[in-house]
């Protein structure tokens, strides 16, 4: 038994292993920061479960209130980690939404969605629109949530995520763009930090890319997709590549603006220039926007959210947040 453990059948580097026996490994040390009232900023946080029978959960994040009468925009967020690790509750993306939220004055609800192998996709879009339909239950002021409730705009209503949670936003807001969804309110925006997508075939300077730059190299994520959606293992699914031939057309996105956020030497670059000039061009009605950071890698935020260059990110989220 403790040989077939050892026994490694898949691995993503620094990231996850598989073993042979089933056990999932996930090799990125994860903490847990307590929801509480950040001493800095004022903005407060608590945790809920969204859907108890399969156990989704969330923390709501509450900018500190001058006037309990005025409505906030709402921003749904999605985490990134290549849709197998990562929470809502680890320090880089508490802070990184904590930040958003006072920056923006927004109220936050950042998703834990489950995650792959143990639920490969499409489970994290699955769990991803049932906490946006729960949102949206609030929209006339009676749902479970007070904060919602009371503090909540539902004119306003934006997606964000990176990476993987950018994949998501994005594909949440295509869903929200069929009237047959059953959404009951209407997105006003969504927001792409590096997002993930791909694609067979590479793009502008994916194939000059050297495998060693950074871990997230060609190889990585050439093996990201079929991994984590066994039942369609193709990098020119939609989900991941929404301009590959045959996806729908992106006139179809249901919001009115987009802001796609790039990193120079991220190895995905290229892929949100693609879809943003795709976006431009698909007869969608909305404006979308491109906001490229010199000189960083992908998912350099997480890394120092103290960083200039990540407060200048944080300020650009923002200021999109706060253009309504």
């Amino acid at each position: 038994m403790e040989s077939s453990k050892q026994e490694v059948v898949f691995e993503l580097p620094m990231t996850l292993r598989v073993h042979k026996d089933g056990h999932v490994e996930r090799l990125i040390p994860t903490d847990f920061i307590p929801p509480s009232t950040d001493p800095i900023t004022g903005v407060s946080s608590k945790d809920i479960v969204v859907v108890p029978e399969s156990n989704i959960t969330a923390r709501l994040f509450l900018p500190k209130i001058t006037d309990p009468k005025e409505k906030l925009a709402v921003l749904v967020y999605f985490h990134g980690g290549a849709f197998v690790i990562n929470t809502p509750f680890i320090t880089p993306f508490h802070k990184f939404v904590t930040n958003i939220v006072s920056e923006a004055n927004v109220v936050a609800v950042s998703v834990d969605y489950r995650k792959a192998p143990e639920h490969p996709i499409p489970a994290a879009y699955e769990d991803s629109m049932a906490a946006l339909k729960w949102v949206a239950s609030h929209s006339s002021g009676d749902g479970p949530e007070p904060w919602l409730n009371n503090h909540a705009d539902f004119q306003q209503v934006f997606l964000g995520g990176d990476s993987s949670g950018a994949n998501i936003a994005h594909n949440l807001a295509m869903t929200a763009g069929n009237p047959e969804t059953g959404l009951s309110i209407g997105l006003l925006g969504i927001a792409l930090v590096h997002p993930y997508f791909w694609g067979s075939v590479p793009v502008g300077s994916e194939a000059d890319y050297p495998d060693d730059k950074s871990i997230i190299n060609r190889d990585y994520v050439d093996r990201v997709w079929p991994f984590i959606c066994p039942s369609n293992p193709d990098n020119d699914d939609p989900r991941v590549n929404p301009v590959a031939e045959g996806a729908p057309s992106l006139g179809g996105l249901g919001c009115q603006r987009v802001l796609v956020c790039v990193a120079e030497h991220d190895l995905m670059k290229d892929r949100g220039w693609l879809y943003y000039e795709a976006l431009s061009r698909s007869g969608w009605k909305g404006v979308v926007e491109i906001f490229e950071t010199q000189g960083e890698h992908h998912g350099f935020h997480c890394s120092d959210l103290e960083h200039e260059k990540s407060k200048q990110l944080t300020q650009r989220l923002a200021a999109f947040y706060k253009t309504y």
